[in-house]
Parts: C-alpha cells; sequence; structure tokens
C-alpha cells in the first residue's frame, strides 16, 4: 500500500523543501513539483513532494490520521 501524506510547505530552497506535518519535519524534493511555494500544502510520498493540495482538503485528512491514531490507542 502507498500513502501519501499532506505537509505544509515551509522552506523552498532550488529543488529541495521542508515541511511540517504534526510537530514534525519533514524533507522532500520537489522535482515533480517545482510550482510549489512556502505555504502550499502538498502531498509528499517517498520524499517527493507529488500534489499540491487545497488546504480545507489537507486539513480533513490530517483531522482523519489524528482520529484513526487516537482510536488505536484505546484498544
Amino acid at each position: 500500500m502507498c500513502v501519501a501524506l499532506p505537509v505544509k510547505l515551509m522552506k523552498v530552497e532550488d529543488q529541495r523543501g521542508v515541511g511540517e506535518i504534526g510537530g514534525s519535519t519533514v524533507r522532500m524534493r520537489l522535482d515533480l513539483l517545482p510550482e510549489a511555494q512556502v505555504g502550499d500544502y502538498v502531498l509528499v510520498h517517498a520524499g517527493f513532494a507529488i500534489q499540491k493540495v487545497a488546504e480545507e482538503e489537507a486539513e480533513d485528512t490530517l483531522r482523519l490520521l489524528k482520529a484513526i491514531e487516537w482510536g488505536n490507542q484505546l484498544r
């Protein structure tokens, strides 16, 4: 199974980016998404930003992932 996570892009330098998700720093390549800018939400898979997503969609996905995490902790 492949999973791409929505990450908020915080820094862009050449074809590399640094983002944040859940308080963690994520480093990524921007070769496949050169139009990405600081503040954008991007889907990151295997260290590459592969698609821009709307902020609302990214936040909905992050809320769902958090709910799944909480559910697993209750078991």
